[in-house]
């Protein structure tokens, strides 16, 4: 599993597409709360992300599996 393209959409929302075709919204804000994750709470680091070959990446700092956020987000096509 990877994550082929983002987009961000609003707020702390990033449309994920997957590998497998998936398209899904992925609200960020609960991954937010602890540890080097709160960095994701400045909007201009949040909005600053890349693709890796795997998943979304933020600074080589942080990173999520794909496959957990393929299983928290909501899909949309």
């Amino acid at each position: 599993m990877k994550i082929t393209a983002a987009d961000y959409v609003r707020d702390y929302i990033l449309r994920l597409t997957f590998n497998d075709g998936a398209v899904k919204l992925v609200d960020f804000t609960p991954l937010m709360q602890k540890g080097i994750c709160r960095k994701l709470q400045d909007m201009d680091y949040f909005r600053n992300y890349t693709l890796d070959p795997f998943t979304v990446d933020w600074n080589n700092e942080i990173g999520f599996a794909p496959e957990s956020l393929y299983e928290r987000g909501v899909t949309v096509s």
